[in-house]
């Protein structure tokens, strides 16, 4: 069988085995579809904008990341690197998206896996800090503001530290600074999506308690190995109440909501990349997305 034939087909076992993804998680999740169809169109489409927004802020993520790897891809081939890891990453096993991106670079663009592993450990390290103030501004407050300066200050050391710089890593860590905006405003449009969310069930929540519920929310996916958290955020939400003070009752309907819209933009970014042939233009074989 020829080589094109071969894509072809691989193409639309792609397709099918996607489609079967969304049917068997929709049908073995009923509250999904019950949220969904509760849940206000105007608010539906409010954090389908928002969530639109975490994907361009993970974009912006990709660039920065592969920035300080010297690597730059085009802004489209970014976007959709992006998207297709955000599939991959809540259906496939072990949260397998950044594995997926990463042979998807090393394969194409031939980066050094060691060099992207060090500079996915700056993100982790900003998202775990800022979800960590999140989580913490309820006790700490004005200690924010001194705590952030000294991040950047222990930041340009690093960044000028000839051991770091060079010698250790081959990492260009002239834009940090990016990363670090990038992953500050993901975790923003975060506490926007889950104010959005509870404020829909529970509309006396403070945008302050959205914020600390934020935080616990994002540091579960540090322990996380269940597709989008689940179970684990929920289990950090309600260790973490005598910080939020939000009900356990708000804390399961907003997390229905949050599933149901977080699902159904998956499906249009699944569509999307179908339409656009993102896959040829990804060259990801059916072994890789695998």
């Amino acid at each position: 069988m020829k080589r094109g034939s071969l894509k072809q087909i691989g193409v639309v076992v792609i397709l099918i085995a996607t489609v079967a993804f969304f049917v068997h998680y929709f049908a073995n999740h009923p509250e999904v579809r019950h949220q969904l169809a509760q849940t206000s169109p105007t608010l539906i489409a409010g954090l389908l904008a928002l969530y639109l927004g975490t994907i361009l802020a993970l974009t912006l993520i990709t660039y920065a990341t592969l920035r300080l790897c010297k690597l730059q891809l085009s802004a489209s081939e970014t976007f959709l690197v992006t998207a297709y890891t955000a599939v991959v990453n809540f259906f496939g096993p072990l949260q397998s998206g950044p594995a997926f991106r990463a042979v998807y670079l090393k394969k194409k663009h031939n980066l050094d896996l060691k060099n992207y592993a060090v500079a996915s450990l700056f993100y982790f390290f900003f998202y775990g800090l800022f979800s960590s103030l999140f989580l913490l501004s309820a006790l700490l407050k004005w200690w924010l503001a001194p705590l952030l300066l000294a991040t950047v200050i222990i930041a340009l050391l690093i960044r000028r530290h000839p051991a770091v710089a060079g010698r250790l890593i081959n990492l260009d860590l002239r834009g940090w600074y990016y990363l670090a905006l990038a992953t500050f405003l993901q975790v923003s449009l975060i506490a926007a999506i889950y104010y959005a969310e509870l404020h829909s069930v529970a509309p006396h929540t403070t945008l302050s308690q959205a914020i600390v519920y934020t935080g616990a929310a994002n540091l579960a996916l540090f322990v996380s190995i269940t597709p989008a958290a689940i179970g684990f955020r929920e289990s950090f939400l309600v260790f973490s109440q005598h910080l939020h003070h939000v009900s356990g009752s708000a804390i399961v309907a907003a997390n229905l909501i949050d599933r149901a819209v977080y699902v159904l933009l998956l499906v249009i970014l699944a569509v999307f990349i179908f339409g656009t042939h993102a896959n040829r233009r990804l060259k990801v074989s059916r072994q890789e997305t695998t």
